[in-house]
């Protein structure tokens, strides 16, 4: 690369050099052409003027065919160049309309060639980022439709004036837990769209990390007593400098995912330690696990590894996504480990702060 560059750069000042003892070679010709202009006009006409009229005549002359020369020379480059460049300019043109599939394939020296891979590096990310949008209004629809299709059908079969009391009753508390799921779905959509903003404030503070995490697992307890699930508590007494309220989010995200998932009997672990100067949080869970090919996409917005399970344990598939979101902006980091049939580990490592 180091190489490429001096190269680069030597190529730019010999160019230079090139252009400055051209322009002075035409001067010389023009110069040479006023000087054989003004003596053919002399001779011919008889006229024969001071040194001073000549040199100014000979000066005026050669500043004028200096700028003709400069004038053909120009139409001409310039017609190249444009010619060289409306492959350019049309795929600008392709880009600024929506199109972003654009794929320059032609040569240019230098710089205008890194201009060229420019372009075709915005267009392909221009058109990744049309993908993720287009897969992410169908994964919204999907996700939408489908509690609306159930409201909609339990909603008319509630006018059967036949249906027995238990089964409208049934079909009362369906309707009731998809309009909540509905407004699950829309409250997780919001966050995921402020934490993606562009310009997003995290209030910082110092505080306890280990009695936030003790205050949510107690709060967190009626779910996991229902299952009689074994809880590990291991807290070391860190301080850490973040956003309290976010991180609650984080915590309370992975809490309820592996009480979810954990079978009745089962066993949480939640590790808080400090290692060489990083706050390290674990969470384990003897759930169900996560297969390997499952891990790599948990973490996208309206993945869901949990398919072959009931719609009552199936999440909104943003959760995770919300949760990545969180500790990037942390400048954290989170890695998951698990087994399928064996269970589930959460690390999220900070950087701690003085």
């Amino acid at each position: 690369m180091k190489k490429r560059r001096q190269d680069e750069h030597s190529y730019i000042l010999l160019k230079k050099i090139v252009g400055v003892v051209g322009l002075c070679a035409v001067f010389a010709l023009c110069g040479l052409g006023a000087y054989g202009i003004t003596t053919f006009f002399y001779g011919y006409m008889g006229y024969h003027p001071n040194d001073l009229v000549k040199a100014l005549i000979h000066s005026v002359l050669n500043c004028l065919l200096f700028i003709g020369v400069g004038i053909i020379i120009s139409f001409f480059t310039m017609s190249r160049h444009r010619g060289r460049f409306q492959p350019l300019i049309d795929a600008l043109r392709r880009i600024a309309m929506g199109d972003f599939r654009v794929n320059l394939d032609i040569k240019l020296a230098h710089e205008w060639g890194e201009l060229v891979d420019g372009i075709n590096h915005v267009a392909e990310q221009l058109n990744e980022m049309e993908k993720l949008r287009q897969e992410f209004i169908s994964n919204v629809s999907h996700e939408i439709q489908s509690p609306l299709t159930s409201i909609s059908g339990f909603a008319r079969a509630l006018h059967n004036e036949r249906l027995r009391p238990e089964e409208r009753i049934r079909y009362l508390e369906i309707i009731e837990s998809e309009s909540k799921r509905l407004s699950k779905i829309s409250d997780n959509l919001l966050k995921l769209t402020a934490l993606e903003g562009i310009q997003h404030d995290l209030e910082r503070k110092r505080y306890r990390l280990d009695a936030q995490l003790r205050a949510l697992i107690l709060t967190c307890e009626p779910q996991w007593m229902a299952k009689e699930i074994e809880m590990d508590i291991d807290l070391e007494k860190v301080e850490i400098v973040a956003d309290e309220d976010m991180l609650s989010q984080v915590w309370t995200n992975l809490f309820g995912n592996s009480i979810k998932f954990t079978e009745t009997g089962g066993k949480i672990s939640v590790k808080l330690e400090t290692v060489n100067g990083e706050v390290i949080v674990k969470i384990t869970d003897t759930g169900i696990g996560i297969s390997k090919e499952n891990q790599e996409r948990i973490f996208e917005r309206f993945f869901k590894a949990d398919l072959s399970r009931n719609r009552a344990n199936s999440g909104s598939g943003l959760g995770l996504a919300i949760v990545k979101k969180i500790i990037d902006l942390h400048h954290a980091t989170i890695v998951v480990e698990s087994e399928e049939g064996k269970g589930t580990t959460f690390t999220i490592t900070f950087i701690q702060t003085a």
